[in-house]
């Protein structure tokens, strides 16, 4: 059986025409494939380092597993999903409560392998029943809030974390990665993103030489003088070492505090899947169990050697929406330079001097896209927004979701932004369309070019 490890090369494989795109099974020269793995690369590594950093294991490690973690969902997904799986930040808010129970990083990556085995299983379950399954708890309407909350969710990142650092920095990048997008041709256009960070790497050194420190926050709350641009790390690194490993330890408590988020996990896969299949065409209702199920076993690999739990990735899809290449080759690149650079503390130290100004201007852009991404999925679904039965449940599932309200539900365990948000849409959903009058129901009729093929074995129901 195919593994979805064969690909055809994309015409001449360098020169692409504007809207043109790269199909998962296929490629541009392995050099171009090459650098848009980089950029999947560069584009995840932000996230992929902050989250085990804030949950208090080892960075490094992380970036490792989510190259080994892309490989194994690649392979279950055959090549289906163009996809990268990273450090999932569903559990920011789990290791907190975990923490202040007395858990150590063990017992956190304990409860997180649980979570990925029940993950496992749904996914497998979804399968053997079926796409509509998912589609009935998730349709349209939900999916599409779902993925609009989980960008925008992102915005107080941006706004709050990385513009302040050093707006004008960021406003500059902003700038220039918009205009590399949209104006530049050919490949060029595709490695935007990877452009855009190398262009605020350069302003922030000019900066530096020329207005000198900076007084702003520098990753805290309190402003300080500091460098823009400061690679002091990078000479102390050493240039090849084993990131910290350790096995999972398991507490009843901690499985319970980090077991609901499998709810948002699940509608979160969904929404990437369908925001994967709206952009490459491909309908991949026949692999959102499968999808389910990998995710939940690479988050079992990642977390059994002490890492984080792993989900797909927003900001490589956002990377998919602007360069329009979508070949699952180059994830495969990334993943290979995610493990070796897992391998490198010289890396890490590099990726960690990113200065928070240019990471503002490129999150601006890129959590922008991931959001619309889910306006695209209504539209695409024609979901009518002016009916009250879909228009309450998003609107107040978006607004918990982007504003990151909190639910505290006893002592040890509180809901808040994503799970929140989407526990709200998908639970408001369907308690009022149980109760709407029948006239709310009525869903138009799907046409032949609209049939996502649920009971077909074919992709594109053809």
């Amino acid at each position: 059986m195919s593994l979805g490890v064969r690909w055809r090369l994309h015409g001449d494989g360098k020169n692409l025409a504007p809207g043109e795109i790269v199909r998962p099974d296929e490629r541009l020269t392995w050099g171009r494939t090459a650098g848009l793995g980089a950029q999947h690369v560069v584009s995840m590594i932000g996230a992929c380092f902050v989250a085990p950093i804030l949950m208090g294991l080892d960075a490094n490690l992380a970036v490792m597993a989510s190259g080994a973690a892309t490989i194994l969902f690649l392979l279950i997904t055959r090549g289906r999903i163009p996809s990268y799986l990273g450090s999932s930040l569903s559990f920011i808010g789990v290791a907190a409560v975990i923490q202040t129970q007395g858990g150590d990083a063990a017992t956190l990556t304990g409860a997180l392998l649980v979570v990925g085995a029940v993950l496992f299983l749904c996914g497998a379950a979804i399968r053997a029943l079926g796409a509509r399954v998912i589609h009935t708890i998730l349709p349209p309407v939900v999916t599409g809030a779902v993925v609009m909350l989980i960008g925008f969710n992102l915005a107080p990142v941006t706004a709050g974390t990385y513009w302040p650092q050093d707006q004008w920095t960021a406003l500059l990048t902003m700038l220039f990665t918009g205009f590399a997008l949209v104006v530049l041709r050919g490949f060029w256009s595709r490695i935007a993103i990877f452009l855009g960070l190398a262009f605020g790497y350069l302003v922030s050194w000019v900066f530096d030489r020329v207005f000198g420190k900076i007084h702003s926050p520098a990753g805290g709350a309190e402003s300080v003088d500091h460098w823009r641009l400061d690679l002091s790390g990078v000479a102390e690194a050493d240039w090849i070492g084993l990131p910290t490993l350790h096995a999972p330890g398991f507490s009843l408590s901690a499985v319970l505090v980090a077991l609901p988020v499998v709810i948002a996990l699940i509608a979160e896969n969904a929404g990437h899947v369908k925001a994967v299949g709206e952009m490459t065409g491909d309908p991949l209702d026949d692999k959102l169990g499968t999808a389910i199920m990998a995710d939940g076993a690479a988050t079992v690999m990642a977390t059994s050697v002490g890492g984080p739990a792993t989900t797909t990735y927003a900001e490589n899809i956002g990377v998919m929406a602007a360069t329009r290449v979508y070949s699952t080759a180059a994830y495969w690149c990334a993943a290979g330079f995610a493990i070796l650079f897992g391998l490198c503390p010289k890396f890490g130290a590099v990726v960690a001097a990113i200065p928070g100004g240019v990471l503002g201007g490129i999150t601006v852009i890129l959590y922008g896209m991931i959001g619309l991404l889910g306006a695209q999925i209504w539209v695409r679904s024609r979901v009518d927004l002016s009916n009250p039965l879909h228009l309450v449940p998003v609107a107040a599932g978006l607004i918990v979701g982007i504003g990151n309200v909190s639910l505290k539900l006893t002592d040890n365990f509180e809901l808040s932004g994503i799970a929140l948000g989407t526990l709200i849409v998908v639970v408001g959903y369907h308690a009022l369309r149980a109760l709407a009058p029948a006239h709310m129901k009525t869903e138009p009729p799907l046409t032949a070019s609209d049939d996502p093929g649920y009971d077909r074995g074919l992709p594109g129901g053809s």
